[in-house]
């Protein structure tokens, strides 16, 4: 009798020791690239008490990315080129970052633009929880909304998740390029 309990006790524990590992294990799995950098952003805005940012592109002349941010709840990105750069930059440059997310957003050239809607400002979740909000993403015209519905989005499986992985990369690149403006002295 002794035997058996210890032998259940022993197995009981080995059964939640592995429970506890694959939970930490799906965890990492739902990590993304750009969950970081989103709270990141997410925070340093709120300390600065910005609600706009906005920056040039370094790697592609004449692209900016803008983000506005509703406190306690969503980013807003929008990354495209814009006809007259000179004008925009010299709205980053003065700080006028509501005009240039403005601008970017309405006026820049339709066929560059990448817009992201990350509800929670957490980044994009890699795996469907109880809780997933519809992120989205949209570029070349196209809008992907990541609530774990690829059917009805006319999309496999593997379309899916291959336009999460990439729009995740995108995104937290964009993140990145926000996250450096932020930080620079106001």
């Amino acid at each position: 009798m002794r035997l058996r309990r210890m032998a259940l006790g022993t197995l009981l524990a080995t059964a939640v020791g592995i429970g506890v590992a694959a939970s930490a294990a799906a965890e990492d799995a739902k990590a993304s690239k750009s969950s970081v950098q989103a709270a990141a952003l997410a925070k340093q805005l709120a300390q600065a008490k910005l609600q706009y940012i906005c920056t040039k592109d370094p790697t592609e002349p004449g692209r900016f990315v803008a983000a506005m941010h509703v406190p306690g709840s969503q980013l807003m990105i929008v990354s495209a080129k814009y006809g007259a750069p000179a004008l925009l930059n010299e709205k980053v440059l003065l700080g006028k970052f509501q005009d240039a997310y403005i601008d970017l957003n309405s006026a820049s050239e339709a066929a560059t633009r990448v817009i992201v809607e990350d509800l929670r400002a957490d980044g994009f979740a890699m795996a469907k929880g109880k809780d997933t909000l519809r992120d989205s993403f949209e570029a070349n015209g196209k809008r992907v909304v990541f609530d774990f519905d690829w059917r009805k989005q006319k999309l496999t499986q593997a379309e899916y998740f291959s336009t999460l992985e990439a729009a995740d990369t995108q995104y937290a690149r964009m993140l990145e390029l926000l996250i450096a403006e932020a930080s620079k002295p106001r």
